[in-house]
């Protein structure tokens, strides 16, 4: 006789959010425009210019994430193990040859033409939707150790499958959203504590194989990735080498390889409290922050540069207020798939931007993870978008029954 149920509103959208998803947006299309402003030329039309390609996608993925938002998430979970092994099926068809298309010695992209496809991108969407949809079940059912041993499975095989390509930064995204989700789910701790262990002995087995071991008892790694953990971790390439001639050259090897850190760690630094002033950053415009990274993995610092703290703060500020009305809207949800299915996009959408500005300023290692909604490419603003949609379904939803 005491129920609030026809007073209380059957959906809302979370207004706040949608805020700072447009100022993210706004700031991402301004900044592309001034980091590729010193590359383009009078020649390309206007509306082949990349931050106008930007803009179209998130057109497109604003009405991907509208379409998202049609169906209840509960009805669409349902699906959620087909779209999980569609995603396996992409991540196995881009490692083979002709139809996956090579960039820079990795295997990531489908080549549609008009676009390349990253499949590692959207098996994160379709991870998160079948792993909230298994762990959805009784809790006392996650306490039996087989349901456990699927659940690492489930996290390993796309895993596996990206570092194949290879990919080492989006591959990692899926430790912390699998640990962060079964947490949230209520996995018996002894189980997480032993997996973080394992994870985190193997982690320093990995470094320092890959760090100390000499070369014939190493993992094998590309080559650009051994760089980056040596670069990162401050190694000398020249130890080891037997000849001044090898050593000097692999001194400029070195030299070459940190190049981009520690421009974009200048970019940064040169802002100061208010930056520069829109386009007129001196590290894109001469060209010492590379201009084919800029506008992708290094957007941060073109901002930085630009915009000063005051921009950086800005730009944490917007993702702040993405992140926490999404756990204001897992805190919210009246089911544990809706709880479940809004941790795994936060931690998803946090991992970026964690990793991206920490290799900007040098907490993290080069990775090329892109920064959602900012920096520049189709792939990532369209699952960033739909990631989004996803989040307002849960809130929209919530109160539906």
């Amino acid at each position: 006789m005491f129920s609030t149920a026809p007073t209380e509103r059957q959906s809302r959208v979370e207004w706040l959010q949608l805020l700072g998803l447009l100022g993210l947006m706004i700031v991402g299309a301004t900044f592309i425009y001034s980091a590729t402003l010193a590359q383009e030329t009078n020649t390309i039309p206007w509306h082949k210019e990349l931050f106008m390609r930007q803009i179209f996608w998130y057109v497109a993925g604003g009405l991907a994430a509208a379409a998202m938002c049609v169906i209840d998430y509960r009805s669409l979970s349902r699906w959620a193990m087909l779209v999980y092994w569609v995603a396996i099926i992409a991540l196995v068809a881009v490692l083979i040859p002709g139809i996956g298309t090579v960039v820079y010695g990795a295997r990531r992209w489908f080549d549609l033409g008009f676009f390349k496809l990253q499949p590692s991108e959207f098996a994160k969407l379709a991870f998160i939707f079948a792993f909230a949809n298994f762990l959805s079940r009784p809790v006392d059912e996650l306490r039996v150790g087989r349901n456990f041993l699927k659940a690492l499975g489930m996290i390993a095989l796309p895993f596996l499958l990206i570092m194949k390509e290879p990919d080492l930064g989006s591959a990692l995204i899926f430790l912390p959203m699998g640990l962060v989700m079964m947490f949230v789910a209520g996995v018996p701790m002894k189980y997480i504590r032993r997996l973080i262990f394992g994870v985190s002995l193997l982690v320093v087995l990995f470094l320092v194989d890959v760090l100390y071991a000499p070369p014939q008892w190493q993992i094998k790694l590309e080559d650009y990735q051994k760089r980056r953990l040596l670069v990162y971790f401050g190694r000398d390439y020249a130890s080891g080498k037997t000849t001044e001639a090898e050593r000097q050259a692999a001194r400029v090897q070195q030299r070459n390889d940190s190049y981009n850190v520690e421009q974009a760690l200048i970019s940064v630094g040169s802002g100061s409290l208010l930056g520069k002033g829109w386009q007129e950053g001196t590290q894109n415009a001469l060209g010492f922050l590379p201009r084919a990274v800029a506008h992708n993995d290094f957007i941060f610092s073109v901002i930085a540069e630009e915009k000063g703290f005051m921009g950086s703060v800005m730009v944490i500020a917007l993702y702040s207020v993405v992140l926490f009305t999404g756990i204001r809207i897992a805190g919210q949800a009246r089911d544990r798939l809706g709880k479940l299915l809004a941790v795994g996009v936060v931690t998803l959408l946090f991992s970026h931007v964690f990793i991206n500005i920490g290799m900007n300023i040098r907490l993290m290692p080069v990775t090329g993870v892109p920064l959602p909604l900012l920096s520049y490419g189709g792939s990532s603003v369209l699952c960033s978008m739909i990631a989004i949609g996803l989040l307002q379904n849960v809130n929209l939803y919530r109160r539906s029954y």
